[in-house]
């Protein structure tokens, strides 16, 4: 897999590091290419439902932060990211040792840029597909981020 530069996995890296929910959820991005970004989950028992699959809050969640930072690093320095909708439809019950969402650009735009999601259940013997989505994302100046 290709990897983006060095500046922009630093960019979006700190951005990341920045964001409440992907720390309180305990997802790492685990890879950073030009238009691609993949965030892993590990199971625990705070990131999932009733009938132990992980929830689909979780699995939303890494989703639209995968693709928003995919995104992001086709973005040049001074400007930022939002999401302005995404569709995800959940394919299968999400249980696994991790959940990696895969976010990829398919369509990159001055303003507006949208992505694939996917979202995968691992375990050491299967990667299966758990949800897929698509995803639109706004290019906007920079703002102070907390």
């Amino acid at each position: 897999m290709e990897q983006a530069a060095a500046e922009v996995r630093e960019r979006v890296q700190a951005s990341f590091d920045r964001q409440g929910l992907m720390s309180h959820l305990g997802a790492r991005i685990a890879h950073i290419g030009p238009g691609e970004v993949h965030i892993v989950l590990p199971s625990r028992p705070e990131v999932t439902q009733q009938h132990g699959y992980f929830h689909a809050g979780a699995t939303s969640s890494i989703a639209d932060s995968a693709g928003g930072y995919a995104a992001f690093t086709l973005f040049p320095e001074g400007t930022s990211v939002l999401t302005v909708e995404f569709k995800i439809n959940l394919l299968a019950p999400a249980e696994g040792d991790r959940l990696e969402a895969v976010g990829t650009v398919i369509k990159p735009g001055r303003t507006l840029t949208i992505c694939r999601l996917e979202v995968f259940a691992v375990t050491p013997a299967h990667r299966t597909l758990v949800a897929a989505g698509q995803q639109t994302l706004i290019q906007i100046e920079s703002r102070p981020e907390h």
